[in-house]
């Protein structure tokens, strides 16, 4: 994270925090673009001449000028929606570049995504791979594919976001996908592109990228000698950020695996970071709406809420909580919460900050699932975005309103 202070006052890259915040209402996202650059810029830099290409995972921060910004870099994407795809390509980014992943992809979604040509989809079932066929024959169309294979690799992350262990509904188990192959060898309508993987989303160890390699390569020798060759082999599970005190993996060291790994192949190697590009570039501003003492606890109430940023309540996920100004209020221990009605309504427990009603707070680290994750829970409409470059901040998402929330409804209020 790249916020620090200075005088007492903090100040994100160039960008003096609260000087900006008094003129904007919060609560408000920020994204530093210097951090989101540097960060794909370490994995590709990493690669050197070893052919590959970076897919962002779109799911982690789907802002259209953060996906424009990335695009203008050559950088590929990863979706997992038509709705996605349309993000893409209204951002500028290139079909071709694009692969689709996800379970459950709908017919029209795969029509949308053959007639915009995407560089492949990514198969997780063998019901999935006769519907794309199907389609592309109707269609006159070839469409390019590879197989999502489920190593069983367990990537020691939180359970609701490891993707690899043979119990969770992704891929095809590995015992089955060379048979799956043999399927897509006799069908008209696809072209054996690749094969990928993913174990899932905030990993902290590339060991288990190295022990799902190291099954995926030998599937990858089993098929040449099938006769079916694969051109790249797209890898998934996104490396983790450090959120509070843990050692964050190396992007670099990551690669220089893969690369080691599947050199001999000379295959393409694709991979599909989120949260590494996007995390540590984002903060959740918010002001204090009341400080209140219970018998047991003091709460410290902001005006942001569990719908604006839900990965504490969900994945009981620690994020830093800065005050903006250094004041010389005594520091006490609470819990941060929002106005919403839930329990689990809550940013932050049992931390030391010295603040007073009034006052604005810093959440880091939300650049990736926060705004994604957003919703209209209790009516409330979805915050501004804005993107910082050095000393300025340009607003990349307006604040929703109230009348745009009910417009859909109150169109149809008497039309019954």
């Amino acid at each position: 994270m790249t916020s620090d202070y200075r005088e007492n006052i903090l100040f994100f890259d160039d960008l003096n925090l609260l000087d900006f915040t008094l003129l904007n209402q919060t609560p408000f996202y920020l994204y530093s673009e210097k951090t989101i650059l540097n960060n794909y810029n370490s994995y590709v830099n990493s690669f050197a001449n070893h052919d590959h290409l970076v897919c962002y995972s779109v799911k982690a921060n789907s802002n259209l000028s953060i996906l424009s910004l990335l695009a203008k870099l050559n950088s590929g994407f990863d979706i997992v929606s038509a709705g996605e795809l349309s993000r893409v390509i209204e951002a500028g980014g290139d079909p071709s570049k694009t692969v689709f992943s996800g379970v459950g992809k709908t017919e029209d979604e795969i029509r949308f995504a053959l007639e915009k040509k995407i560089m492949c989809f990514n198969v997780e079932s063998l019901e999935e791979l006769f519907t794309i066929n199907k389609i592309a024959l109707e269609h006159n169309a070839i469409a390019n594919i590879a197989i999502r294979v489920n190593p069983s690799i367990d990537a020691k992350t939180h359970p609701y976001i490891t993707t690899g262990l043979k119990d969770n509904k992704f891929g095809i188990d590995e015992s089955e996908v060379i048979d799956a192959y043999k399927e897509a060898s006799t069908l008209k309508g696809l072209n054996i592109f690749g094969i990928d993987f993913h174990i899932g989303s905030q990993i902290m160890d590339i060991t288990p990228y190295k022990d799902s390699l190291s099954k995926i390569v030998k599937i990858i020798n089993d098929l040449k000698k099938l006769n079916i060759n694969i051109t790249h082999i797209d890898i998934g599970g996104g490396l983790g950020i450090s959120y509070k005190d843990e050692k964050e993996p190396s992007k670099a060291e990551l690669v220089k695996s893969l690369t080691d790994a599947l050199k001999p192949l000379k295959l393409k190697i694709i991979i599909e970071p989120g949260r590494s590009i996007v995390g540590n570039s984002g903060l959740l501003v918010t002001k204090i709406i009341n400080v209140k003492q219970t018998p047991t606890k003091k709460f410290v109430i902001v005006d942001a809420g569990m719908n604006d940023f839900i990965r504490p309540p969900l994945y009981d996920a620690y994020h830093s909580i800065k005050e903006m100004f250094l004041s010389n209020i005594e520091k006490f221990k609470c819990d941060v919460v929002g106005p919403i009605c839930e329990t689990t309504d809550f940013f932050g427990k049992d931390r030391l900050l010295g603040v007073s009603k009034g006052d604005f707070l810093v959440i880091e680290d939300v650049g990736a699932y926060g705004s994604v994750f957003s919703s209209n829970y209790n009516t409330r409409p979805k915050t501004a975005e804005h993107l910082v470059r050095g000393n300025k901040a340009v607003l990349i998402r307006s604040r929703e309103t109230v009348e745009a929330i009910l417009a859909n409804e109150k169109s149809l209020l008497n039309k019954k």
